[in-house]
C-alpha cells in the first residue's frame, strides 16, 4: 500500500529526517511517536506533498509521490487531518462536510455549498455517522467543542474517499475522558473502514493500547519500530523517550 524509501530532509545545516524506510500494509494502524523535534510533523508533511524531500521516495500502490502537489497525492488516495482543526466557520456541519465531498468530487477547492452534487448531502450524512456527529449535523462549525472540531476536521478528509489517512496528533488540547472518547471513535473508524490509518500521538497510553505497529523517531531517523509490548521494552525507547517509570508501571500492572 504505503511504502516509504531512504526519505531525508534537511533544512539549512538541520537534517530534519534522516534516511528514513517504513512500510505501512494494507489496512495496518500505525503509530509515529518520538520526543519535540523528532521528526514526525515533517515526515507527515513529506509523505503527504506538503513539502519535496531531497532524498528517497514514497511509493503509493507501486507509483512514487515525490515530486506530485500535495492535492494531487489526495486524488491518489492518500487524505491527512491536522494538529489545528480547518473548518467551514459559518456553515452548520451537514453544510461543511456536504461542500467537502462536492469540491473533491469536481475535483476544484472552490466550493459552491449552495449547490453541493447529487449525493454529496447523502455521503455528508455517512461520514457524520462514522464519526458520531450525526446529533451536530445543524450545529454551526464554529460553535463545535474542540473535539467534536477534531471529528469534523477527519471528516473532510473522509469526504477525499482515501485510502491512506494521516491523523496529526487526534487528541491534542483534549482533557483525559475527551481523549479517550475521540480515539474510541478514531479506533472504530478504522475497524469499520478497514483502512490504512497512520497517527502521531504523544499520549503513550493511547498508543499502546490502539496502535498494531509503532515507529520511534528520534533526531528523524527510526530509533526503533515494532509491536507496542516490543516498542515498551525496548531500552533505546525507554532511554530516549518513554522513561525506566513508564516500562516499570506496565511491569507492576502485568505482575
Amino acid at each position: 500500500m504505503l511504502r516509504v524509501e531512504n526519505l531525508s530532509k534537511s533544512f539549512g545545516g538541520v537534517r530534519a529526517t534522516r534516511d528514513v524506510s517504513i512500510d505501512f500494509p494494507a489496512g495496518s494502524l500505525t503509530a509515529i511517536i518520538g520526543p519535540n523535534g523528532a521528526g514526525k510533523t515533517t515526515f507527515f508533511n513529506l509523505i503527504s506533498g506538503h513539502i519535496r524531500p531531497d532524498e528517497g521516495r514514497v511509493l503509493f500502490d507501486g507509483e512514487d509521490l515525490v515530486g506530485l502537489s500535495s492535492l494531487e497525492v489526495v486524488r491518489r488516495g492518500m487524505a491527512r487531518a491536522f494538529q489545528v482543526a480547518s473548518l467551514f466557520p459559518s456553515l452548520t456541519v451537514r453544510e461543511a462536510l456536504a461542500a467537502a465531498v462536492t469540491a473533491h468530487r469536481r475535483r476544484s477547492w472552490q466550493v459552491l455549498t449552495r449547490f453541493p452534487l447529487a449525493g454529496a448531502v447523502r455521503r455528508a450524512d455517512e461520514i457524520m455517522d462514522l464519526l458520531g456527529l450525526s446529533q451536530r449535523a445543524e450545529v454551526v462549525s464554529a460553535n463545535l467543542s474542540h473535539g467534536d472540531q477534531k471529528l469534523l476536521d477527519i471528516g473532510f478528509a473522509l469526504a477525499m474517499e482515501p485510502k491512506v489517512l494521516l491523523l496529526d496528533e487526534p487528541t491534542a488540547g483534549m482533557g483525559p475522558e475527551e481523549r479517550w472518547r475521540m480515539i474510541g471513535k478514531v479506533h472504530r473508524l478504522w475497524e469499520v473502514t478497514g483502512m490504512t490509518m497512520i497517527f502521531i500521538e504523544h499520549d503513550m497510553d493511547i498508543v499502546f493500547k490502539i496502535a498494531q505497529t509503532i515507529h520511534v523517531l528520534k533526531y528523524g531517523a527510526v530509533l526503533a519500530q515494532g509491536t507496542p509490548d516490543e516498542i515498551r521494552r525496548n531500552r533505546d525507547v525507554i532511554d530516549a523517550y518513554l522513561g525506566v517509570d513508564h516500562r516499570l508501571s506496565e511491569t507492576v500492572g502485568e505482575a
